[in-house]
């Protein structure tokens, strides 16, 4: 029984950021410059890859009988770091912008890392799920990090 609480806290805080993520996007393709628009589609699409990563975490946690979160975080480390990218789009230049984003994806990435180490003994089929999104959440930080560093 330990075991699955365990799973299922490992999972609500990877929703919990995904759920920051995915609102920190939203929020930066909504405040783009003009000049910007050409990141609309690809904030968009880490938005919306985040809703999709939440959902299917959410359904693990149900399936090992869990309480699912919903929500964004309000509190701990972990998560701060998209809540500040969140606030702070407004008056920035592009390569700003770029800049937050990349740091959000920094929180993202050193979560996963955390749950899937070996001492959070997550089980065979939670495992899968979390590298294919890890894989994807890194590649998505690649090129924003590629952005950013081609801003000028």
């Amino acid at each position: 029984m330990e075991t699955i609480e365990k799973s299922v806290e490992v999972l609500n805080d990877l929703i919990e950021i995904n759920n920051d993520r995915a609102e920190g996007f939203g929020k930066a393709a909504q405040d783009l410059d003009p000049t910007d628009m050409d990141l609309q589609g690809i904030f968009l699409n880490c938005s919306l890859e985040s809703k999709q990563f939440s959902q299917q975490l959410r359904d693990e946690v149900n399936h090992l009988g869990g309480h699912a979160e919903n929500d964004t975080s309000n509190t701990g480390a972990l998560h701060r770091a998209w809540i500040d990218v969140k606030a702070s789009f407004t008056g920035h230049d592009r390569k700003g912008i770029l800049a937050e984003c990349e740091r959000g994806e920094d929180a993202i990435k050193k979560a996963y890392r955390d749950a899937l180490s070996p001492e959070n003994d997550l089980s065979a089929e939670v495992i899968p799920i979390l590298l294919r999104q890890q894989q994807s959440i890194n590649a998505s930080h690649d090129r924003i990090k590629s952005l950013r560093d081609s801003a000028s």
